[in-house]
C-alpha cells in the first residue's frame, strides 16, 4: 500500500514521541492549535477500542498568511495534520499531511508555499526518527 503523506517510523514508544512531536514542529516555526485523540473519540462515540492515536493540527503563521494571502479558499486544507500513532511492533509513527500531494500544489501561487511546508514539515519529523 502506498504511504500517506510524509511518514517516518521511529523507534520512540507512542508516548515519548506525542511528548517529542510538538519541539519538533517548534524548531520549524509550527504550533499546535488542536489535538484529537482518536482512540478516545472512537470509544466514547461508536464503542470501540482502536490503536493509540492523535492527530495534531499544526500552524506556522507566517506561512499560513502568506497562502492566505495568495488564496483566500487555501483556509480549507489549514491548519495541517500531523499524526502520531502506534504501530504493530510499539513504536510511534509520525505522518505530516504533504501539501506537495494536495491541490495546493496545483496553484501556482502556492506551489512554493507548499514546497516551503513540506521542507518543514520533513525536517520536524526527521527529528523524531533520528
Amino acid at each position: 500500500m502506498a504511504t500517506i503523506g510524509l511518514q517516518r517510523k521511529t523507534a520512540l514508544s507512542y508516548a515519548d514521541a506525542l511528548a517529542r512531536v510538538a519541539d519538533a514542529l517548534k524548531a520549524e516555526g509550527f504550533g499546535i492549535l488542536t489535538r484529537i485523540d482518536v482512540k478516545e473519540t472512537l470509544k466514547q462515540k461508536l464503542g470501540v477500542d482502536f490503536r493509540r492515536y492523535e492527530i495534531l493540527g499544526a500552524c506556522n503563521p507566517p506561512l499560513a498568511h502568506r497562502a492566505l494571502s495568495a488564496v483566500t479558499e487555501i483556509g480549507v486544507m489549514l491548519p495541517c495534520n500531523v499524526v502520531v500513532f502506534e504501530g504493530d511492533d510499539g513504536k510511534a509513527v509520525v505522518t505530516a499531511v504533504d501539501p506537495m500531494e494536495t491541490i495546493a500544489a496545483a496553484q501556482p501561487a502556492l506551489r512554493p508555499i507548499a514546497a516551503e511546508v513540506r521542507e518543514r514539515l520533513s525536517r520536524a519529523l526527521d527529528r523524531l526518527a533520528a
